[in-house]
């Protein structure tokens, strides 16, 4: 079973960056689009960015996130630019559509002044 380790969140202010990481065990980490999701309090997790031959990000984080991997490192990134308080939230990564693999713990994210 693959499993998936988040890191990279933190507290941040509002038009700050931060960079996650995701990094994923097995060497079939390359077969697999890989997404960023979120979660709120109180709300669904959402999928953020997805990566497979190319790239989809939701309509609120369009020119602010980029996703990208090395899978020579089995591991996938999401840099998050301009940060608002919106994006608050725990930060897991899967494969995308659909999601295959248990999920981690996630990593949080807090934008606050």
């Amino acid at each position: 079973q693959v499993q998936l380790v988040e890191s990279g969140g933190g507290l941040v202010q509002p038009g700050g960056s931060l960079t996650l990481s995701c990094a994923a065990s097995g060497s079939i980490f390359s077969r697999y689009a890989m997404g960023w999701y979120r979660q709120a309090p109180g709300k669904q997790r959402e999928l953020v960015a997805a990566i497979a031959s190319g790239t989809t990000y939701a309509d609120s984080v369009k020119g602010r996130f980029t996703i990208a991997r090395d899978n020579a490192k089995n591991t996938v990134y999401l840099q998050m630019l301009n940060l608002k308080p919106e994006d608050t939230a725990v930060y897991y990564c899967n494969t995308y559509a659909p999601v295959s693999f248990t999920w981690g713990q996630g990593t949080q994210v807090t934008v606050s002044s």
